[in-house]
């Protein structure tokens, strides 16, 4: 698994500017990384209590850790679904100061996070086959892993976005990794 430092998350890896041209990857090409499975799931809200009333009392989620963050403009709670390497993050979001950006509580669904095998690489090749990255490169996120988000809306030099959706890529740790490769393995 590579270790590479951050890689910037708006030009090409070359440095360039140039446009990049959208080209369909068919089932027979080869990614040079693997999107494991589902790593979280962001939900924003005005107040977070409403949000803990649901996902924590209703549903049940155990609340794992908390995460403030002024430079997100951040007040989460982090919860759980499941257990071991499946377990799947749930992020109860609000903002500190709901008047400035990011403003996490105005779409409800904030982002959906995709655990990776091995995170440079995908930001290198994904950034080279034309995919928008937003601004902050790979970085510790929330929970301690390496993180990256595509950027919603693609633009003219990077004419792959989000679509509307807030993606974060999500460094997997080793364990992760193995269990989904098990898996993979158990069903062939």
């Amino acid at each position: 698994m590579s270790t590479a430092g951050p890689l910037q998350g708006a030009k090409a890896p070359s440095g360039g500017s140039e446009a990049h041209e959208v080209a369909s990857v068919g089932a027979n090409d080869q990614r040079p990384f693997k999107v494991l499975g589902v790593q979280q799931i962001a939900i924003g809200g005005p107040d977070k209590a409403r949000l803990q009333k649901l996902w924590v009392d209703m549903f049940g989620l155990e609340v794992t850790g908390t995460f403030k963050s002024e430079r997100e403009n951040v007040d989460e709670d982090i919860c759980a679904i499941g257990t071991g390497p499946f377990k799947v993050e749930v992020d109860l979001m609000q903002p500190l100061d709901p008047e400035k950006k990011p403003a996490v509580h105005t779409t409800p669904l904030n982002h959906i996070g995709l655990w990776i095998d091995d995170l440079p690489v995908a930001v290198a090749w994904l950034t080279s086959q034309g995919v928008r990255f937003a601004p902050g490169g790979i970085r510790k996120g929330a929970a301690g892993f390496d993180i990256t988000f595509l950027h919603p809306k693609a633009n003219e030099e990077f004419p792959i976005g989000g679509e509307g959706v807030l993606i974060e890529l999500v460094q997997a740790p080793e364990e992760v990794v193995k269990a989904f490769a098990a898996l993979a393995a158990a069903s062939h």
